[in-house]
């Protein structure tokens, strides 16, 4: 296949060619390479909407949760709206989609990352 080669796509939005030269991938980088600097982690950060006890950024406060918490997103992609409505306009063709978004905080230590959990600690969410 020569698609790690030179190539056109189309793009069939545009119905324009598009080039990809996915090639220039491997060529060798001599710029500066840094250290990313090490910032001191801290267990709790009263500015986080997430850390136990804050505010968040809709005025609810959060749970002083102790282990994995799990809520409704303030700002969710979806809204819990079972109207349906559906937009046919020409170009314009639309349909309401409506759903809940939920935000998974796995622990009440700020500085933790799902990498430095441990699995078991992972798991009691599923």
């Amino acid at each position: 296949m020569f698609l790690d080669t030179p190539h056109r796509r189309l793009n069939i939005l545009t119905n324009q060619w598009v080039l990809v030269s996915p090639h220039r991938m491997k060529r060798p980088w001599q710029g500066k390479v840094e250290t990313p600097p090490k910032k001191q982690k801290i267990s709790y950060d009263e500015k986080c909407y997430l850390c136990p006890g804050n505010t968040r950024a809709n005025g609810t406060i959060t749970e002083k949760y102790t282990e994995t918490f799990v809520f409704d997103n303030d700002f969710g992609a979806l809204m819990n709206n079972p109207k349906s409505e559906t937009i046919n306009d020409g170009l314009l063709t639309a349909k309401q989609e409506s759903g809940i978004c939920k935000v998974i905080c796995f622990s009440p230590d700020h500085s933790l990352t799902l990498a430095d959990m441990e699995v078991v600690d992972i798991e009691k969410v599923v």
